[in-house]
């Protein structure tokens, strides 16, 4: 499964990858997945980024710190895309590989598309409840069957209208909790393998150099402009996938 063309590219997307978290805070499984994509199933790159994707968010909310205002706020968010996400990884391992792949390509595309556009309208505090459990099950829903969740949640985060900081360790957070049971999920239906899991085991390295350069980049550049390229690259990369499920 792990063949000689991934071997070789990992570990530069895996640096790539934890350069933009690094810089921006966000994007780690969207450039793993857009990139390995390119030479594998999309379910074997989610795989070999599993970890980097817990260990990069523990250290993301590790370093914003205040975890338990978040939780009692976004509880109900996290309890469902948790469970959703779980339950719909069962649906990635039964599916056709081109299938995931497009949806991938979809989930990418929407991904960087929502992040350009701006903000989201405001969302009137008493709606913000039934928002949580309406992004919890889009975002599981996503996740479970391509890899990536943060639409959803970014969306819906936009419209609260948090403060940086807020927003920088919520995101965090519940990109945390949707690693998990993907993780759990992966395991139970046999996409994790002892082979795919040392591989995810030995791509931490280059993810936390990777993440080391994001931050000394968003401490020197424009993180603005940055994150725009970074999302416009998305774009057509996602838009990449697309026409590569379809036309082959």
């Amino acid at each position: 499964m792990l063949t000689e063309e991934i071997l070789w590219l990992a570990p530069f997307v895996f640096i790539l990858a934890g350069t933009v978290k690094g810089a921006i805070g966000i994007g780690l499984p969207t450039t793993v997945i857009a990139f390995l994509s390119l030479v594998t199933d999309p379910r074997v790159a989610v795989a070999v980024g599993l970890l980097s994707m817990v260990l990069s968010n523990i250290w993301q909310v590790y370093r914003e710190g205040d975890v338990v205002r978040t939780l009692r706020r976004f509880w109900p968010m996290a309890s469902v895309t948790m469970v959703v996400l779980f339950c719909a990884s069962f649906f990635a391992a039964a599916a056709d590989g081109r299938v995931i792949l497009i949806c991938t390509g979809i989930a990418i595309a929407i991904f960087a598309a929502t992040s350009l556009v701006g903000q989201p309208p405001a969302l009137p505090p008493p709606w913000e409840r039934a928002g949580q459990i309406v992004s919890g099950t889009a975002s599981g829903l996503m996740g479970g069957f391509t890899g990536i969740w943060a639409p959803p949640l970014l969306i819906f985060l936009l419209s609260l209208r948090l403060e940086k900081t807020d927003f920088v360790r919520t995101i965090g957070f519940l990109l945390l909790l949707g690693a998990l049971p993907l993780l759990a999920g992966y395991v139970v239906t046999g996409l994790m393998t002892k082979e795919l899991f040392a591989m995810s085991v030995a791509m931490l390295i280059p993810t936390f150099l990777g993440f080391t350069i994001g931050e000394r980049i968003r401490r020197a550049l424009n993180p603005a402009r940055f994150q725009k390229s970074v999302l416009i690259f998305f774009l057509i990369m996602g838009l990449n996938m697309i026409r590569q499920a379809v036309w082959g």
